[in-house]
């Protein structure tokens, strides 16, 4: 694999096409928990089909035993499922964080994610440190995300939602230092990282969602629901997931992970195109603020 040391005009690109597939995936996520799917029921699910379908492209591209390669019990096995944990544990404090504060102050902690995975890159990683420059662009980014989403105020949350968000941005931004600062992991190839995350992943949300008490009633979602969690697997968990970890381990993830900041922005467009929400007024100074940011960001030092 080929790796930069900045990200260039291709990256920025997928990218973005990343995050406007990750924010409509927001909307279709609310989409099949009305139509009758519970949310950690989803992310197990999810989880299970699209390592599959991992297993299957990689059988498809290079043979059986590529296939069950993924599966090897090496170097690359403990960090892989150290960080299908990580993984897990975004979900399993994301949902109930939400259900504890409000959706846009869930959100905003959320997207932390990127200050944890820059703070975990600058140290752990010398070639990926950043310098002022980087720092200021990384907070006036998130800044345009604040923005947007504070439009209609930041109320009606609580200390513990709060936190159950921060946590989950917490465990957001470790997957990406973990994959990237490991030695194993960053010479794996972007198939098998993902593959042991999610089929390591699958048990532990599936075995929460049984014990939060989710009904797995498969014939009560309705069909819309259905493709919402067809999207969640095939486009997001398997084709997304697999161009993103490509991303992280080509380029400098930091910088990487600084773009998810259009992904709520993305996810404002997506309600109002497909649930018919209200555009923020203040989506095209967030939109601005994110913009600047992003290219201070990807300056060179």
């Amino acid at each position: 694999m080929q790796r930069h040391d900045h990200v260039d005009v291709r990256a920025v690109a997928i990218m973005v096409l990343l995050c406007a597939l990750w924010g409509l995936q927001a909307v279709l996520v609310k989409v099949a928990i009305a139509g009758g799917l519970p949310p950690v029921f989803q992310a197990g699910v999810r989880s299970v089909v699209a390592a599959g379908l991992v297993t299957a492209w990689i059988g498809l591209r290079r043979g059986g035993r590529a296939a069950a390669g993924l599966f090897a019990a090496d170097a690359v096995l403990a960090p892989g499922l150290a960080i299908a944990v990580l993984f897990a544990g975004e979900f399993l404090t994301l949902f109930p964080g939400l259900q504890l504060t409000s959706a846009s102050r869930g959100v905003l902690f959320l997207y932390t994610a990127p200050f944890f995975t820059a703070l975990g890159t600058h140290w752990l990683i010398p070639a990926e440190r950043m310098g002022w420059r980087q720092a200021v662009g990384l907070l006036i980014a998130f800044g345009g995300v604040a923005v947007t989403l504070g439009w209609q105020g930041f109320g009606g949350g609580t200390l513990a939602g709060d936190l159950l968000c921060l946590a989950a941005g917490a465990l957001w931004g470790a997957t990406t230092v973990v994959v990237k600062a490991n030695a194993a992991l960053s010479r794996a190839s972007a198939a098998r990282v993902l593959v042991l995350q999610l089929a390591g992943s699958a048990p532990l949300l599936l075995a929460a969602s049984a014990g939060m008490g989710e009904r797995w009633d498969v014939a009560a979602p309705t069909g819309l629901a259905w493709f919402g969690l067809f999207y969640q697997t095939a486009v997001v968990a398997f084709a997304s997931y697999l161009t993103w970890f490509w991303l992280i381990l080509a380029y400098p993830a930091g910088r990487i992970a600084a773009f998810t900041f259009l992904t709520p922005l993305f996810g404002v467009l997506a309600g109002a195109l497909v649930l018919g929400e209200a555009v923020p007024p203040a989506l095209l100074a967030g939109l601005g603020g994110v913009a600047v940011g992003l290219r201070l960001l990807n300056g060179r030092r």
